[in-house]
């Protein structure tokens, strides 16, 4: 995201920002980190990091960059620890952790690693619930069966995972219409609803969204 970006969305009334890298070169890790530094020194609401974060060393680092939280996901699957490492440090507030699920053949869910690809015989029913155990203060959740197909959320796999916990559930994943950002929250019970981009190709889009959201009775600020 170009750090010029954000003065829109800082006109835009976004709520929060969440920026995951996805680069697997250190050299682009680098640029990551510039990258974040920027955005930190123009962005006035909370900004989540992630990807490749494996250790309090490096969130240490993300959150003197500006960072506010950190959003943790395949680190957390090898090591849960890192979980509750990252807690007692920064705080529950700091750790979000970050779920790819996929539903299988069989109408299961089953959380994947590494950016989706790795299958890990979890639940993530279960894997809600030891997360939230661990000290996570919030849960990222994206369905890999919805993201970038422009259906909506799965509702189905939302609801499971809010009703396994306590703690909030941010939705993610195929967000296509302003119905759907309404249908995470009605239906699907998300405590916050994420978007990518319909939000960067629609001028003005987190005022209309929010507007629609208000119109169909959905207290946001």
């Amino acid at each position: 995201m170009p750090a010029t970006a954000v003065d829109f969305f800082n006109k835009w009334a976004v709520d929060e920002i969440v920026v995951l890298d996805v680069s697997r070169t250190q050299q682009k890790r680098e640029k990551f980190y510039e990258v974040i530094s920027k955005l930190s020194e123009k962005c006035f609401v909370p900004l989540t990091v992630g990807g490749w974060i494996t250790s309090t060393d490096e969130v240490r680092s993300l959150l003197r960059m500006g960072a506010d939280k950190v959003s943790i996901n395949t680190a957390a699957i090898e090591r849960p620890a890192l979980i509750t490492e990252c807690a007692r440090i920064f705080g529950n507030q700091c750790v979000v952790v970050s779920m790819d699920a996929k539903k299988q053949a069989g109408g299961e869910y089953e959380v994947y690693s590494d950016r989706g690809r790795t299958p890990t015989g979890l639940s993530p029913i279960s894997w809600a619930a030891t997360v939230q155990e661990l000290g996570a203060g919030e849960i990222f959740l994206n369905c890999i069966d919805h993201d970038g197909f422009r259906k909506g959320y799965d509702l189905e796999l939302l609801r499971q995972v809010v009703d396994a916990v306590e703690i909030p559930v941010i939705a993610m994943g195929g967000v296509f219409t302003w119905d759907h950002l309404v249908e995470g929250v009605t239906i699907g019970g998300a405590d916050a609803v994420a978007a990518a981009n319909i939000l960067h190709y629609t001028e003005h889009s987190t005022k209309k969204a929010k507007n629609y959201m208000r119109e169909h009775g959905i207290d946001v600020r």
